[in-house]
């Protein structure tokens, strides 16, 4: 009799397992949008604005706390694939939590520190694009980059990479960086449609990674409480390690802490 009694509950359970996992599913599917969707709702509309602070784009933190959320991003290709272990090396060493953007590109470059980085719990993983494109409705380019050039190309270049990001590691990200930090109002739309909000930075941290010691350490230091710091941990041979370096003893004796951005709301 208990047998039969223990019987019945493990399948009622393993049923309810079942049910409860398709359910979860059917709102996932429901929740994000197909790129069918997205085309249909967001095609034949012309883009008004275009640069790194275009409506809807977040540059803040949403606190008066005297904390600084650095992010760095990882662009991939080319001339971008290398890795800053100093720079990283040190965040890590003084146990210091940053936001990493990384592209497809750079994933692809650098599987195993990927999966290093990815298991890191100082560390968030979020969404720099599949191939790390300016993200456009219409085809515009910046610093010589081409930008998607339709709204097919941005869910590509949007949900191409997050889906990426989560099949190796298991979380779907939650913000958007577009390539070279620059946008229209209509990839915007498109990536809160899908879930992910766009950030870009009230800190230029170090240029595209081209400021020298001096110049990232000056820029961290003028930062002021609340905001997000864009500097890159794909260009080894720049200034960006030794800036972060000199600076972060000082903030923290002027009372500062460094955040992840999943720890405050964004504006």
């Amino acid at each position: 009799m208990n047998r039969n009694r223990c019987k019945t509950t493990l399948i009622f359970f393993i049923l309810f397992f079942i049910l409860s996992s398709w359910r979860i599913a059917q709102v996932r599917s429901q929740e994000i949008p197909t790129k069918e969707q997205i085309v249909a709702k967001f095609s034949g509309r012309i883009p008004h604005e275009w640069g790194e602070v275009v409506k809807g784009v977040k540059t803040r933190l949403n606190t008066d706390q005297k904390v600084l959320a650095l992010t760095f991003d990882a662009c991939g290709g080319p001339k971008g694939s290398r890795y800053d272990a100093k720079l990283i090396d040190f965040l890590t060493g003084e146990a210091i939590p940053a936001t990493l953007f990384i592209s497809g590109k750079w994933m692809d470059a650098n599987p195993e520190i990927f999966q290093t980085l990815s298991s890191n719990p100082l560390f968030e993983i979020e969404n720099h694009g599949l191939t790390h494109r300016p993200c456009s409705a219409t085809g515009r380019s910046v610093y010589g980059i081409k930008g998607t050039k339709s709204v097919g190309e941005i869910y590509n270049e949007i949900e191409g990479n997050a889906l990426k990001i989560m099949n190796l590691t298991g979380r779907r990200p939650k913000y958007y960086r577009p390539g070279a930090a620059y946008s229209d109002e209509i990839c915007v739309e498109i990536a809160n449609a899908l879930g992910y909000e766009v950030v870009n930075f009230s800190v230029r941290g170090d240029a595209g990674a081209t400021y020298p010691k001096r110049q990232v350490e000056e820029a961290l230091l003028h930062s002021a409480s609340g905001s997000i710091v864009l500097m890159h941990m794909n260009h080894p041979e720049g200034g960006t390690a030794k800036g972060v370096i000199a600076a972060i003893p000082e903030l923290r004796n002027r009372g500062f802490r460094f955040v992840k951005l999943s720890e405050f709301e964004l504006r």
